[in-house]
């Protein structure tokens, strides 16, 4: 055993969902596998986001551990979609997480999406976390501890999950008898699936009120679908107390049990309808998937799910269907076992041979070969066909389309028939023995002295042979009818020894211009007859099919015959055969297609029939007389029924000629007298037998009579207790609609006296509104007036005040013309004096002056304010460099190299711009300043007249020019300080340069 430090855990932690739709009738649910082991969260809301908040853990060891890594053993989860009403289970989706991935490091969640996602708008994913942690607990065993197997060893690297198809599907192996189930060269192991319908209860209330429980033909089953073969059941005709046996229907599946489990979960439910002709009155759903959930080892055990499932109608019935409390809910007790396969079943009629082949009716059309005659089914004289006075019994179908569990109770139905059947043949068979014992009294003796006289006896010639014919009617068509019919075969032929007439069942639907095939309608005849008399009758008498149809609304209406001349079977080519007895014998078969026609208007055909007719002679009959018994009429292979027109037989002759008659002899003691006391003997012997039977045949009816009474008293029973139950559903509903409707009254009763009441307030209200609001109208009405007038008032006094004002205007405006006048003479007296003149231009060129230094001045304030952001810009820039240089120097050394050289051009662009605005600006003002200074050279000799004034004045323009040229210089000097002082910029860039040069040339200016 490990050390506890060497046991560990997988953790898998199942956080949340996203992109789910939402749906509130379904819930989902993640399950998760590994290495046979299957965990699963709760059950959780199906929205958009589902919050699972679930872990799953695997405990192993580190060995444990490491090996399934080595085979990379996936862990596989699959999200499922629960229906909250019907608990059936849809796979979502699933995802596969590498076990190498865990580590023991706890590591962020991911979204993992869906692979194979049902929602294909949208991608659902989970977000997981998977750690591999330390095992604290104690290292004790414990029954709820989970606890990992270790891995078995695998073929190959990869898992074998890894290799299966997302959807896996089992294929028949037809030669082998078993499904495949995953590869096959995995999947070797051999399991037995099967279903047994064991029982039904209440199926009465499937069906309407208004319909009979049990019709006459009518036939229920229950019918399912196992891995794509129909499997039905064994008809039953009372739905009160279902007779039929327990049913087993198994299928071979050859696979490995992960592999079988993954296939049933992905598995729909099996459906189990139970039927009546084409129609489903109900069915039930029994999970497959859940298998794969039970805890079994399949080694020892079978996993089984059973139980008592109820059978839901179709939506159509289901409305005119009342609802039912439980304990009359209609259910179906069904099991379903898995196991696997040690010894192969040896039963009669198992299903499991070939793979589950699903059960069928009797076949409508044998093979080619007619099988021999100890292999042919019975006759269809009366052996086949049931006293007129019960129901037809349905015709039991081969041997191996049975079950187990019916061997016995098909073995009972069969005495049962039989003993009907013999029942009705003893009356006729004495009758004919009697009229054999009278046409003469030495064959009466004979027949005293061999055999009984209470066993009947036939008596067939030597030269007669055993003949079997056989009629199979394949199909009709070429129908002229212009409605469809439902068409059901009948006819009889004496000559075969029975005058019971063979039918076809169930009746087929036949329209224009189509090909239908008749089933059950093979039939197989046993006689003895003499060859010469088989001819002559099949010359003269043929055999007539009558087509009948039948409807369950009206009588049956006959639509035409077909006759069926033997006479060719006679012509055809015999071929040679080996009778059961060792004889040889030949076989003769015609096959045909013959015309239906009317007895109305027999040139007119109705429809085609195609039939196929064998003959087999299998020798002598080597029994010269019979004894009709039950035992003989049961066995096929002896010829049990006289021929009907048998060659005349000729009465026995006596070993020894009989001594002639003594006249002295007693009367008694003759052989006349004897002759005639046994006869007469026999005759009381044979009333009593008759008696006999007409009193147990008597019987028999009255126990019919009586079983049908009790039947129909059941059915009237349960039809009682259903309109019971369904009285008493609708006198609840009535109730609660009665409850309902008081309520409802009562609602409308209070609701109209609120009503009324607020109708009352509501035109108390409206009146009281009306009466303020015409009170509120009067008011404004009254106020409204009241401003008017003083609005009025208002207006004319300020027309008096306009009037007054206007008068103002108009003095103030000839005054003013007035001191214009006067001015304008003023103006012109003044202009004519020269030094009023040249005082206005210096006022001019003053303001001039102004107005330049203003703008140099604010273009200086601008240029510093431009230069100090400049500064910090740098500052800023040289930082970011700096730490962008220690951060990534060698990752991003040639992206910093361009981007440098493009800030460097960009800003040498940017500052020639400013210098040489600032050039431009500067060479405006000295053209301004030397504009000026010729001005005042030019008015330097009319200012030298006037005195010493302008030459005070003389000096101050170059002063100026010095001054701008000083600040021109020493901005250039701190512009380059302030580069310098940045670290970005050394002596050998352009800009240095530049602003070298600029200094150079404004300190030459300055010394000019």
């Amino acid at each position: 055993m490990a050390a506890k430090t060497d046991q560990l855990l997988i953790v898998v932690s199942i956080l949340e969902g996203r992109h789910f739709p939402k749906n509130p009738r379904l819930s989902l649910m993640v399950q998760a596998s590994f290495d046979g082991e299957q965990l699963a969260t709760d059950p959780v809301e199906h929205r958009e986001q589902p919050q699972f908040s679930t872990e799953l853990a695997w405990e192993l060891d580190r060995r444990t551990l490491h090996q399934h890594r080595l085979q990379r053993t996936p862990i596989k989860l699959q999200c499922f979609a629960i229906d909250s009403v019907s608990r059936r289970r849809e796979s979502v989706g699933y995802i596969v997480l590498d076990l190498r991935s865990v580590q023991e490091v706890k590591q962020e969640p991911r979204w993992y999406s869906l692979l194979s996602s049902k929602y294909t708008k949208q991608r659902p994913a989970l977000l997981l976390s998977m750690l591999l942690e330390k095992d604290t607990k104690p290292s004790e065993p414990s029954p709820d501890r989970f606890k990992a197997k270790k891995a078995p060893p695998r073929q190959g690297s990869p898992a074998v999950t890894d290799l299966l198809p997302e959807q896996l599907e089992a294929t028949l192996i037809p030669d082998q008898g078993y499904h495949q189930v995953g590869p096959a060269d995995l999947c070797s192991d051999m399991f037995v699936l099967s279903v047994t319908v064991a029982f039904a209860t209440k199926l009465e209330q499937l069906i309407p009120s208004t319909m009979k429980l049990s019709a006459e033909g009518s036939e229920f089953f229950f019918y399912y679908s196992l891995l794509s073969n129909d499997i039905t059941s064994e008809p039953f005709h009372n739905l009160l107390s279902p007779d039929f046996e327990p049913e087993r229907a198994s299928v071979r599946i050859r696979s490995s049990k992960q592999i079988l489990q993954a296939f049933l979960s992905q598995q729909p439910g099996l459906e189990i309808h139970l039927c009546c002709g084409n129609h489903s009155l109900g069915s039930t759903d029994v999970s497959l998937s859940a298998l794969s959930n039970v805890s079994v080892d399949l080694e020892t055990k079978a996993a089984t799910v059973e139980g008592a499932f109820i059978l839901v109608p179709p939506k159509r019935i289901k409305q005119t269907l009342p609802a039912l409390p439980a304990d009359l809910q209609p259910t179906v007790g069904v099991a379903v076992t898995l196991r696997r396969e040690e010894v192969k079943p040896q039963s009669l009629g198992s299903k499991e041979a070939g793979g589950g082949q699903k059960k069928s009716n009797p076949p409508s059309r044998p093979p080619p070969s007619v099988p021999p005659a100890d292999q042919r089914p019975l006759s269809s004289s009366p052996l086949r066909k049931p006293p007129a006075s019960s129901s037809p019994a349905p015709p039991l179908p081969p041997a191996s389309s049975h079950t187990e569990s019916e061997a016995e109770s098909l073995l009972e139905e069969l005495r049962h028939r039989e003993d009907l059947a013999a029942a009705d043949l003893e009356a006729p068979m004495q009758q004919q023995q009697q009229q054999q014992q009278s046409q003469t009294e030495a064959a009466a003796e004979g027949a005293a002295s061999s055999v009984s006289v209470s066993a009947p006896k036939v008596s067939i010639p030597s030269s007669a042979h055993h003949f079997c014919f056989s009629l199979d009617l394949r199909s009709l068509r070429s129908l002229s009818l212009t409605h469809p019919i439902n068409a059901t075969l009948r006819y009889s032929y004496q000559f075969f020894g029975s005058a019971a007439p063979i039918m076809t069942n169930p009746p087929v639907e036949l329209q224009r211009n189509t090909e239908v095939s008749l089933p059950q309608s093979y039939c197989a005849f046993d006689f003895a007859a003499l060859p010469q008399q088989l001819q002559d009758t099949f010359l003269r008498v043929p055999l007539v099919v009558e087509v009948w149809h039948r409807d369950s609304t009206c009588r049956d209406q006959l639509i035409g015959r077909a006759s069926v001349q033997l006479s060719h079977l006679l012509r055809s080519e015999k071929s040679p055969l080996m009778a059961s007895t060792g004889e040889e014998g030949w076989r003769q078969t015609h096959q045909d297609r013959i015309p239906v026609v009317t007895s109305q208007r027999p040139a007119e055909k109705v429809a085609e029939l195609s039939y196929v007719a064998t003959l087999e002679d299998l020798g002598l009959v080597r029994a010269r007389e019979v004894i009709v018994s039950d035992s003989s009429q049961n066995k096929p292979a002896v010829p049990t029924q006289p021929p009907p027109h048998p060659a005349p037989l000729r009465p026995a002759a006596p070993t020894q000629n009989p001594a002639p008659l003594d006249p002295t002899a007693a009367p008694r003691d003759t052989l006349e007298y004897r002759a005639a006391l046994e006869l007469e003997l026999w005759k009381e012997e044979q009333e009593d037998l008759f008696d006999d039977q007409l009193r147990k045949k008597e019987l028999s009816h009255m126990q019919a009579l009586a079983e049908e009474w009790r039947r129909r008293d059941r059915e009237r029973e349960a039809l009682v207790k259903k309109k019971e139950v369904e009285y008493n559903v609708l006198e609840e509903q009535l109730q609660k609609t009665l409850s309902d409707l008081e309520r409802r009254e009562k609602q409308m009763a209070e609701a109209e006296l609120e009503t009324q009441r607020l109708q009352r307030e509501l035109r108390a209200e409206h009146d009281l509104t009306q009466r303020e609001l015409q009170e509120s109208s009067r008011r404004l009405q009254q106020d409204f007036d009241h401003r008017a007038a003083l609005e009025r008032e208002r207006v004319r006094l300020m027309e008096e005040e306009r009037g007054r004002l206007l008068q103002q205007i108009a003095d103030g405006e000839s005054r003013y013309k007035q001191l214009e006048k006067e001015f304008q003479l003023y103006r012109e007296q003044q202009n004519v004096r020269p030094e009023f003149r040249l005082q206005s231009e210096i006022n001019l060129l003053t303001l001039e002056k102004v107005e330049l230094e203003r703008k140099l001045e604010s273009t200086t304030k601008s240029k510093l304010h431009y230069k100090q952001q400049w500064g910090r810009a740098l500052k800023e820039l040289a930082r970011f460099k700096q730490r962008e240089q220690e951060n990534a120097m060698t990752r991003l050394k040639k992206q910093q190299a361009e981007l440098e050289a493009m800030r460097l051009r960009y800003l040498a662009t940017e500052q020639k711009e400013a210098v040489q605005q600032d050039r431009q600006e500067l060479d405006d003002i000295r053209n301004e300043l030397n504009r000026l200074k010729q001005q005042e050279d030019r008015l330097g000799p009319t200012s030298s007249l006037s005195g010493p004034a302008p030459s005070l004045s003389g000096p101050a323009p170059s002063q100026t020019v010095n001054e701008s040229a000083d600040e021109h210089l020493a901005r250039l000097l701190e512009e380059r300080d302030t580069l310098l002082r940045t670290g970005v910029y050394t002596h050998e860039d352009r800009i240095i340069a530049e602003l070298n040069r600029q200094i150079q040339e404004a300190m030459r200016d300055r010394n000019l």
